[in-house]
């Protein structure tokens, strides 16, 4: 942990992120005295690559709407050259451009993100719950903070993204939005900011002007009847920051001018932990809230 406040920042992979305005506001931040890790997806980068590669994409869909990236032994290969050799070297460099030091590290670096196999997944498939058998996914069960803490304190912004390693020593696909908030709790940071292609949680996701300002998220369980996609993944990543003992975490629009310092303002949707397994909300919602995963 640093003397200095620390804030996580988990930059969104979809396309209409705005990674170089991340990286501005980040270097004015930094350039303020603020500690800051970034941890950052690439979904964009992905699916380019697997589709000049021809790997097929697939997205496999819990029973509660969680949607993840079926990851079979050719998308892992696809996902780490995405972020590794694509997505993370570009942000490192813009880093520097602006004059901020920064190191990129996957979860593999120092063994920092432990994860074990995810041995069954279940996915709805045509209405029915199918167990998918391989995929080469993970759950995150440990962090080791010696690396980033070092680099922390030594004044540089760690830049973060999958795979992390598992139980026997392999890599495997672990969600970034889940990375992010993993690393803000073991690191004891002040704040985690998840910024993604959409302006907050949405009440109606047709609707970008219908913004929550504030969303209830339950102890357990589903993190809303009625919200799905790629949404649902980071109220569920924002519940286990929340559980780590994040005192602040916000969902915030991405493709904007300043987008952290805007949610710092107060834009985009703070999330906060109920004790109860039902949603308030559930009712207000109209249909399933999606954005772009990783």
């Amino acid at each position: 942990m640093t003397t200095r406040p620390l804030m996580v920042i988990k930059c969104g992979g979809n396309p209409s992120v705005d990674a170089a305005g991340i990286c501005a506001d980040v270097a004015g931040l930094a350039g303020e005295g603020q500690s800051i890790l970034l941890v950052h997806g690439g979904s964009g980068e992905i699916a380019r690559l697997a589709g000049r590669l021809g790997v097929p994409q697939r997205t496999l869909v819990a029973p509660d709407k969680v949607s993840t990236r079926y990851t079979d032994p050719a998308t892992l290969e696809v996902v780490v050259l995405a972020l590794a050799g694509g997505v993370k070297p570009k942000i490192v460099a813009e880093l520097s451009r602006l004059g901020v030091p920064s190191v990129g590290l996957t979860g593999l670096d120092g063994g920092m993100l432990r994860a074990r196999r995810k041995s069954v997944v279940r996915s709805v498939v045509d209405g029915r719950t199918t167990l998918i058998r391989d995929n080469l996914s993970g759950r995150l069960g440990e962090v080791r903070t010696e690396l980033p803490e070092s680099l922390l304190r030594s004044g540089f912004v760690p830049v973060v993204s999958p795979p992390a390693i598992d139980e026997h020593g392999q890599p495997v696909n672990v969600d970034a939005d889940r990375v992010a908030a993993a690393l803000a709790a073991a690191l004891g940071a002040d704040r985690l900011v998840l910024l993604t292609g959409a302006p907050g949680v949405l009440a109606d996701p047709s609707d970008e002007t219908s913004v929550l300002s504030t969303y209830e998220v339950p102890a357990a369980g589903a993190p809303g009847r009625r919200i799905g996609g790629g949404m649902a993944l980071k109220l569920v990543a924002a519940r286990e920051a929340l559980t780590g003992g994040v005192p602040s975490v916000r969902i915030a629009d991405g493709r904007v001018p300043d987008p952290v310092s805007r949610a710092l303002a107060g834009s985009g949707t703070a999330v906060t932990m109920s004790p109860r397994s039902d949603h308030r909300l559930d009712q207000a919602l109209p249909s399933a809230v999606s954005t772009p995963r990783k």
